[in-house]
């Protein structure tokens, strides 16, 4: 029976982790909403200006070409996979396509945003569809000149975004009248950090938005010692020297491990951007409450789990950029545990905040048909899965 519950735990967090980029089956086994293959395109061309993966191997990405109405449209979306903050994990991640692009798949579906079936992507569908490989492990913001030559790691993640950016430019991003940057989890990080640079690199005429699907990584007040990300932070500073890519705004007031946090950074966008997370994102929870997390899925939950659960939504909510009209600041944040929704099509299309899906809230405020700012209710987190059988978690 233990082996029973654990094998089912591990499906699940699978299906979780899987939601960046891939498919998700949920208990019906049916959430795909497209069979096509997008092919893998390595930019070559990239190595000249030293924008190269870890291992020196060239960035990728996936493109499908847009078409009608949206043949000048574009959404550049980042895959995530968490970060590299030291060099064993470093050369780790080499030996997989977080770390070298020899080793991506040839071929990848889209789903969810990036999906061609207009039917569930009826805003996007057509447009010029863009996923880039995460191959850097600094969420794009590595800036390091020197390869040691007994490692041979690369970090030049921030040479990365900009080599990509100004080939989709000149394969006619330089046109677009709408574009979006957008990344999931670690890939989220940089369409905030770069959304500025990003809408300076574009027409002036063209609406450039820009969307981080959980990415929305939190700094806890209360924290008795240093945390996963505090960790990650630091070491992504010291290693890649990130901190020279990080908003001013932020680093000229606090020390820059801090200024990879979003709450500290936010204010300091000009660019209008939309953030989509779980107040209860499986990831930081995980990293949070290691201790508990297998209980949320048996569902034995301690008053003192949760309390914990609790605390981090407050923490969390308190920690957004603050609610009012503007139409600069959108949000979707319901109460799933899991992480990042937008590039798997029950993501997309299936979870509602206010009977609004994440598609419908987002057109309506990419399209500035009315400012959006969604906040779930709940004060435990939902098991939107349905996988195992347990309806809500702590219920």
């Amino acid at each position: 029976m233990e082996h029973t519950k654990l094998q089912g735990l591990c499906l699940f967090i699978c299906s979780l982790i899987m939601l960046n980029g891939k498919t998700v089956l949920g208990s019906n086994g049916d959430y795909m909403d497209g069979d096509y293959m997008v092919d893998l395109t390595i930019l070559e061309s990239a190595v000249s200006k030293g924008a190269v993966c870890l291992d020196g191997s060239p960035p990728a990405y996936y493109y499908d070409k847009g078409h009608g109405e949206g043949a000048n449209n574009w959404i550049i979306y980042f895959r995530g996979g968490e970060w590299c903050y030291n060099v064993t994990n470093c050369l780790d991640r080499t030996k997989t396509e977080k770390g070298s692009s020899k080793l991506a798949l040839k071929q990848r579906s889209f789903y969810g945003i990036l999906s061609n079936n207009k039917t569930v992507n009826s805003d996007f569908y057509n447009w010029n569809r863009v996923m880039v490989i995460y191959c850097d492990g600094s969420s794009f913001t590595g800036e390091v000149e020197e390869v040691d030559p007994a490692t041979n790691l690369h970090f030049r993640g921030a040479r990365i975004f900009l080599a990509l950016i100004e080939h989709f430019l000149a394969e006619g991003m330089k046109n677009a009248k709408n574009a979006i940057l957008t990344g999931g989890s670690a890939g989220g990080l940089p369409a905030l950090i770069h959304c500025d640079r990003f809408r300076a690199l574009l027409p002036n005429s063209a609406r450039v938005k820009c969307l981080a699907d959980g990415s929305y990584f939190l700094d806890r007040k209360n924290k008795k010692e240093m945390t996963f990300m505090e960790t990650v932070n630091e070491g992504l500073i010291n290693l890649h020297h990130s901190a020279k890519m990080l908003p001013s705004s932020c680093t000229s007031k606090m020390k820059p491990s801090l200024c990879l946090f979003p709450q500290y950074f936010q204010e300091g966008i000009k660019t209008p951007f939309f953030i989509v997370n779980s107040m209860f994102d499986s990831f930081q929870i995980n990293k949070t409450l290691p201790g508990y997390y297998e209980d949320l899925f048996n569902n034995t939950c301690s008053s003192c789990l949760v309390k914990n659960l609790q605390d981090f939504k407050h923490e969390f909510l308190s920690a957004l950029p603050k609610q009012s009209h503007s139409s600069s600041r959108g949000m979707f944040i319901d109460s799933c545990l899991i992480h990042a929704h937008i590039t798997s099509s029950v993501g997309w299309n299936g979870f509602s905040v206010h009977n609004k899906t994440i598609a419908e809230a987002f057109s309506d405020w990419y399209f500035d048909r009315s400012p959006v700012q969604l906040i779930d209710k709940p004060d435990l987190p939902l098991n939107c899965y349905k996988f195992p059988s347990v309806t809500n978690f702590c219920h």
